[in-house]
């Protein structure tokens, strides 16, 4: 990691930004306007009131998920692609699960190599330790993968057409989670169906 100096002043917005993170509450006034700004490319690295900000692509959950890792904060701002609690829906069709697990190798590297400490997910506390929190995601995700795997073998028999096969599936691997979430894991379930299609 590259040593930095520490700036002379301190930036009122980026302590904002950072107190909010910390706090778990929103760190932008919803009704002040803003002006709008062309998106950042993925791997620009974009400096704000002294912050610097590294773009990293990670698609999986959608097609278009970005992550933001900060050197001088030692964090990963990670969106929707790992969160404070739970785990993440690959959100089927626009999210693919080659892809995610693609975006969780290049995250625990990214922690790896710049030292990140914590991920500052989009939901949910504050992660402190980011390279157990993106081994235990890729590792999750491998599980249920497995999972689905078996469940396909199990109702092998039942002659299921391309509709009804997530759901039967989903009540299989998700037995032990609250049915008002099926419908989110049947997202997760029908990425997982594709990758193994693709395999």
């Amino acid at each position: 990691m590259r040593a930095r100096p520490e700036p002379e002043h301190h930036d009122a917005g980026r302590h904002q930004l950072l107190g909010a993170a910390r706090a778990g509450r929103p760190a932008l006034d919803r009704d002040r306007p803003r002006p709008v700004r062309p998106r950042a490319p993925r791997g620009d690295v974009v400096e704000a009131d002294g912050l610097e900000v590294h773009v990293v692509a990670t698609p999986g959950h959608t097609a278009d998920s970005l992550s933001f890792l900060l050197p001088a904060e030692r964090a990963v701002l990670t969106g929707d692609t790992v969160l404070g609690r739970g785990t993440t829906v690959v959100a089927h069709p626009d999210g693919q699960l080659g892809a995610y697990l693609d975006s969780l190798d290049r995250l625990h590297a990214l922690a790896e190599r710049e030292e990140a400490a914590a991920v500052w997910p989009g939901h949910g506390p504050v992660i402190g330790d980011a390279l157990a929190a993106l081994t235990y995601y890729r590792d999750h995700r491998q599980a249920r993968l497995a999972q689905v795997e078996a469940a396909l073998e199990h109702i092998e028999d039942e002659q299921l057409d391309a509709e009804a096969l997530p759901r039967r599936v989903v009540e299989h691997v998700y037995a032990d989670v609250d049915p008002v979430l099926w419908g989110a894991a049947e997202l997760s379930v029908r990425a997982q169906l594709a990758y193994l299609r693709g395999r």
